[in-house]
């Protein structure tokens, strides 16, 4: 009985795939596509990976009417939440030439903003166009979400609109292309996203929470460094620290690790909020020598308030220094 249950269904499989088959070789003319007669758009948000306070969201918002019905007379895009100074919808419509650049023609008079709402006037006639709207996150929108409406109004009366999002907001915080120095700019605060140098590091002993050095050995395994101030002595060689002076902070090297946002020059690799949330440092050491360009250090403070990954842009041993770029989740 197993077997005629299944003989049957087989059977029935392959005479079916036989019609489908069968009904794909025909052939079907072309028929050239009907432009809608109505006022349309469409949306595309063009940035990758977390959405970060201080940083851009970008969308490429198109819309289009047959010219025999009317034109483009005004485009808009209301954010739910306002974004921050900068933020604009761009007054020239852009295509992408052959060799894949794109190029922008002005069609309208720059965008003006109104609370969370940024409008252009579309000055030139044309039925069809697509603006980049650039939505720079603000303070207020971190670890919420927020949504867009797009709006396009045409010559005979028409309105067309289109919703993106919610797109969640991150909670870290980053700065970039922070610059420390052997012995002299080489106090690091996580808390404060900050360097402390020789001069100003005495007032601000409690908030350092790494330093760095740059030591030069026969068998080079020490070099560019990032150590915790209340490390064993010998990861401080030389190092005399001020009064106060004394976290023990939790480090991990990471070999290749290049975040988009903090490297700025490579693709498809993102740190996010939920990469610090699931991170454990509990093993960790409070040191990290050894380090190289596009390397880095996940690090937590030794009050448990932060986590963060810190990337070595770039590293410099005559000058006895390094570039170093931070991204910071708050616990």
């Amino acid at each position: 009985m197993k077997r005629s249950n299944l003989y049957f269904p087989s059977m029935m499989i392959i005479a079916v795939s036989m019609v489908i088959m069968s009904s794909s070789c025909k052939k079907t003319e072309y028929a050239t596509p009907v432009a809608g007669q109505n006022l349309q758009n469409d949306v595309i948000k063009r940035t990758l990976g977390p959405n970060l306070v201080g940083l851009n969201i970008e969308f490429a918002y198109a819309m289009a009417i047959v010219p025999t019905r009317g034109k483009l007379l005004s485009a808009q895009v209301e954010a739910s939440i306002p974004g921050a100074t900068g933020t604009y919808l761009e007054h020239r419509s852009f295509f992408t030439k052959g060799d894949g650049s794109d190029t922008g023609v002005v069609i309208a008079q720059p965008s003006t903003t109104q609370g969370n709402t940024t409008t252009v006037t579309i000055t030139k006639d044309t039925s069809a166009a697509t603006l980049r709207y650039y939505y720079v996150v603000p303070e207020e929108a971190r670890g919420k979400t927020v949504s867009f409406k797009f709006t396009a109004k045409s010559s005979n009366g028409e309105t067309v609109s289109y919703s993106m999002g919610p797109y969640t907001i991150a909670k870290m915080d980053m700065i970039r292309n922070l610059t420390v120095t052997d012995g002299n700019a080489a106090y690091v605060s996580i808390s404060d996203l900050t360097i402390y140098n020789s001069a100003n590091v005495a007032t601000n002993a409690g908030k350092v929470d790494l330093v760095y050095l740059y030591r030069s050995t026969a068998n080079n395994t020490f070099n560019h460094a990032l150590v915790s101030p209340a490390a064993d002595p010998s990861y401080l060689p030389g190092i005399t620290l001020p009064a106060g002076v004394n976290k023990s902070t939790k480090e991990r090297k990471v070999a290749s690790l290049q975040d988009y946002h903090l490297a700025q020059s490579q693709f498809g690799i993102y740190i996010d909020d939920l990469d610090f949330q699931q991170l454990n440092l509990d093993d960790a050491p409070n040191y990290a020598i050894n380090l190289k360009a596009e390397s880095g250090v996940w690090v937590e403070t030794a009050d448990k308030k932060y986590r963060a990954y810190v990337y070595i842009n770039s590293v410099n041993n005559t000058a006895k220094s390094a570039v170093i770029s931070i991204k910071r989740y708050a616990l």
